[in-house]
């Protein structure tokens, strides 16, 4: 205890006690003089022999109390009083029993044994008629959790703190991402005393506002990484109600003042023309297009080929300027259509002097991929007759004509790829696969209907074959005539049939012509495959148009051929 208190071999004061606190100190400063709360009788200490001062305390004054006097009582009761000034010196209690304790190089010795000294009762003391005298046996009041502190005087006393209101403080998250405890785990496990050094240290150092700030962070990063999946799930859920349910995107309107050249290929469906359309800039989505076709009842009419448009139109204006043939910047080969024809509709479509289509074809035949079996006869008029395949190929201005033919030859070779042509000329006693074409252009010129496409097939093998004593190997078709001619004509006089020696005319000449005389399409190349069985070797369209007869004797040609004339007016 210090000075204020009893010494080390009595008991501190405890609240119960009534000369706790100011009760101790009469409620005032000490005076000299005073009586003595213990019934006035005078205490006091035996002084030691020796008195030891503490390192040189002695040789300075002492921080003390100034000018007061501080009251306190020794181990027999007796009540003393300190000056708060000048040198302080401790009085070393000596007990009974007790060895003095003394202070070695800043310990103390505290090896002696301490024996209690009983006090002697006093009528005037509280304490004094208490049978158990202050001990090891009397209740430690100040060792407890509940003690009070030990009483101060009143110098020393401050005043009591004003009450500060409760502060909730925020309840910190548990899970190791807001708290870090990974980090301060990982680092314990290298370190156990380091960790709970640190951790104190870190404590010390950022507090609870660190604690926040990791906190906050933590919570910017959740509510981001939330706020982008909710973004992101709207954005494609978004998406895709719009293709689900939502209109497609399309342009307003006929469209701007830009025009461009759409090249559709053949066999290609709405998705693949709105695609091409879209790459264009013509229509605004590939659904939109869709939709538009599927609303048009002629929307599935649109054919492949070449469509000079306008940019930025709307899916429905796009599908009406399709259908109209203005806009189509194709030409179209028709089955058994001349070369010399075809030859006419490029200049037209591409906007070239006339005969200029029919120039280039002649120069640069060879360098556009005919196949080795094409012309073959030195006596052939055209070597690209009969390979320039029926179909619509693109054909806008700014384009070359050997590159359109280009497409139309390679067309006719791929069709011509798919049949045995090589067999089917051995199996009906021809030549070579170009013969086969020639007598498919030959059908198809003749012939008015499928029907008509087989037996005139039939025909063709009939009169061609040695044993033909109707017509000696002659086919005597008019076609090849005004191929020959150039013309399209039914009224022919005998006398200018029979006078023209050329290779062509099958009046005069034996067998087959040189070369095609047209471009057959699909069904009279089949029909020239598979010809009909039934001795057909004559035939009359004896309305001069579409109604052909079939004949198989010189007789029933005869009445055929009146019937003709009597149709005709000849």
């Amino acid at each position: 205890m210090t000075e204020y208190g009893r010494g080390p071999g009595s008991e501190p004061w405890h609240p119960e006690d009534p000369l706790y606190g100011d009760d101790g100190w009469g409620g005032q400063q000490a005076h000299v003089g005073q009586q003595s709360p213990y019934g006035g009788q005078p205490q006091h200490y035996p002084q030691q022999s020796q008195q030891e001062q503490y390192g040189d305390w002695g040789q300075h004054p002492q921080g003390g109390y100034d000018q007061q006097q501080y009251a306190y009582y020794d181990e027999q009761g007796q009540l003393h009083y300190a000056d708060g000034h000048g040198q302080q010196q401790y009085d070393q209690q000596q007990y009974v029993g007790h060895a003095p304790q003394q202070y070695h190089q800043g310990t103390w010795d505290a090896t002696g044994t301490h024996g209690h000294v009983p006090y002697a009762a006093d009528p005037g003391d509280p304490y004094g008629q208490q049978p158990v005298a202050y001990g090891a046996e009397q209740p430690d009041f100040y060792g407890t959790e509940d003690a009070y502190p030990p009483p101060e005087p009143p110098g020393r006393r401050r005043p009591e703190p004003e009450p500060q209101p409760a502060v909730e403080e925020e309840e910190e998250e548990q899970h190791p991402f807001f708290t870090g405890a990974d980090d301060d785990d990982d680092d314990g496990d290298d370190d156990p005393k380091g960790r709970r050094g640190g951790g104190r240290g870190k404590e010390a150092k950022g507090g609870k506002g660190a604690k926040k700030r990791r906190s906050g962070c933590a919570c910017l990063v959740v509510c981001l990484v939330f706020g982008g999946g909710a973004a992101t799930v709207g954005y494609f859920g978004w998406h895709f109600y719009q293709n689900r349910f939502g209109a497609a995107p399309d342009y307003a309107g006929s469209g701007n003042s830009e025009t461009v050249t759409v090249q559709i290929p053949k066999g290609a469906g709405g998705y693949d023309i709105g695609r091409r359309l879209k790459e264009a800039g013509v229509v605004k989505s590939v659904d939109a297009f869709v939709h538009a076709q599927t609303q048009n009842s002629k929307g599935n009419t649109i054919q492949a080929g070449a469509y000079t448009l306008k940019k930025e139109m709307s899916a429905a204006s796009c599908v009406l300027l399709m259908l109209d043939p203005k806009s189509q910047a194709n030409v179209v080969v028709t089955p058994g259509e001349r070369a010399a024809a075809v030859y006419v509709s490029l200049d037209k479509k591409l906007g070239l002097s006339a005969g200029s289509s029919k120039k280039i074809a002649k120069a640069e035949y060879k360098n556009l991929g005919l196949p080795s079996y094409a012309n073959t006869n030195s006596k052939i008029m055209d070597p690209l007759e009969g390979f320039l395949y029926p179909g619509t190929y693109p054909a806008a201005k700014g384009m070359k004509p050997d590159a359109i033919l280009k497409q139309m030859v390679a067309a006719a070779k791929e069709q011509y790829a798919g049949y045995d042509l090589e067999a089917e000329a051995k199996k009906y006693d021809l030549d070579s696969p170009l013969q086969v074409i020639t007598v498919a252009s030959l059908v198809q010129a003749e012939g008015k209907t499928h029907d008509d496409f087989r037996k005139m097939a039939e025909v063709i093998y009939n009169r061609l074959k040695s044993t033909n004593t109707e017509t000696n190997q002659l086919l005597q078709f008019d076609s090849t005539f005004n191929y020959l001619k150039g013309t399209s004509n039914i009224h022919i006089s005998e006398s200018e049939i029979n006078s023209n020696r050329d290779p062509y005319n099958t009046y005069t000449q034996k067998g087959l012509p040189p070369g095609p005389i047209g471009n057959p399409g699909e069904e009279a190349l089949k029909a020239a495959l598979n010809p009909t069985d039934d001795g057909w070797i004559y035939f009359v369209a004896t309305d001069g148009q579409n109604n052909t007869e079939f004949a198989k004797t010189y007789a029933e040609f005869q009445q055929l051929k009146e019937k003709f004339n009597a149709n005709s007016g000849n």
